[in-house]
């Protein structure tokens, strides 16, 4: 393992991502950033990290990116090729996303977030439901698990994750299927469940927290979190099995080619919700793991050494050595402006 400021890594994460020419975002709320890992030599890692309110789900599409935060979503697009006037002989990106938009929410506790056909979906974790986003009220409701039976600010049942399919959500978890305020702490190493979008059928249950459900070659999978699981469902048969148990806390998850990037994190003895889980004694650093899919295998880590204890969402850009992401809170942001097919700095 090699050491970078506040995190170690193995050795061939660096090689990894120059050769497949991919960098991860992850969010950790705990201490308010979005952060992008890459290198650009493929013997060291980049980190850059950006400061948002209590920042969660993460959605790409193309050129868009959206962050879901404490009270908002934050939209940036990298079209124009904004890194070009943002190069300079020591820095040199490929690929800037900039700030276009945000989408005042008020608090409602987003957690996975992902772009749709003309529409952005979410989690909203605070009311049990699945929203979309327009300039015209906090948000629009769209789905609740059939058990729920009113849209109130209580939190009932922890819904997290949504698995989109063909632009709309197909699949989601939550902790629990509870009707009310924080029923899910009850029991939280028994109580989560898979559901199915629209019908609100159950499909698998008694669940340790599931987290982040993804489709990826027409298969679903999903993290046990509560367990340390990486969870497969044939939506054939509607049976499950668990690919590989990493023994600690995992949260949030991406895919490139046969590689998983899985979130982990640390749980503190202070925490309230999770420090009962089993997973407890082996989560004492926040990280990523590499996983190869094919070979059930983990082929690199980074850890988190300090700083970062938390993370809830992973996500992968494609063809990326070195990304940057500005928001309007930097000093240079408002000195660059693009138009179709244009850009420049205004320099002063």
């Amino acid at each position: 393992m090699k050491n970078l400021y506040d995190i170690k890594y193995s050795s061939n994460i660096p090689d990894l991502l120059f050769k497949n020419r991919f960098s991860v975002l992850i969010t950790t709320y705990q201490v308010g950033k979005l952060i992008a890992i890459s290198s650009d030599n493929g013997t060291e890692l980049v980190q850059t990290p950006v400061s948002l309110k209590k920042p969660m789900g993460i959605a790409l599409q193309g050129t868009k990116m959206a962050v879901a935060c404490l009270d908002e979503i934050r939209f940036f697009s990298s079209n124009e090729n904004v890194h070009e006037v943002l190069n300079t002989e020591k820095t040199s990106y490929d690929v800037a996303f900039a700030q276009r938009a945000t989408y005042h929410t008020g608090i409602l506790d987003i957690h996975d977030l992902e772009f749709g056909d003309g529409m952005i979906w979410g989690v909203n974790t605070l009311l049990s439901c699945l929203a979309v986003y327009d300039i015209n009220h906090s948000f629009r409701p769209k789905w609740k698990p059939t058990f729920i039976d009113s849209l109130i600010p209580e939190d009932r049942c922890h819904l997290n994750g949504m698995a989109m399919e063909e632009g709309i959500p197909k699949y989601v978890t939550a902790l629990s299927k509870t009707n009310y305020k924080h029923g899910w702490r009850e029991d939280k190493m028994n109580s989560g469940v898979l559901l199915e979008v629209p019908s609100g059928d159950v499909l698998l249950e008694n669940l340790a927290m599931p987290h982040s459900p993804r489709i990826y070659n027409d298969k679903l999978y999903f993290l046990e979190s509560g367990k340390g699981n990486l969870v497969e469902f044939d939506r054939e048969t509607k049976t499950a099995k668990t690919v590989f148990n990493f023994g600690c806390f995992i949260r949030g998850m991406a895919f490139i080619e046969n590689v998983i990037v899985i979130g982990k994190s640390k749980i503190r003895e202070t925490s309230k919700d999770f420090n009962d889980l089993k997973v407890k004694e082996n989560s004492t650093n926040a990280g990523l793991i590499f996983f190869d899919i094919l070979t059930n295998n983990i082929i690199g880590q980074i850890d988190y050494t300090s700083t970062v204890e938390e993370i809830f969402d992973v996500k992968v850009l494609e063809n990326t050595i070195h990304p940057a992401i500005l928001t309007n809170e930097l000093e240079t942001f408002n000195q660059i402006v693009t138009y179709p097919g244009n850009k420049f700095w205004k320099k002063e």
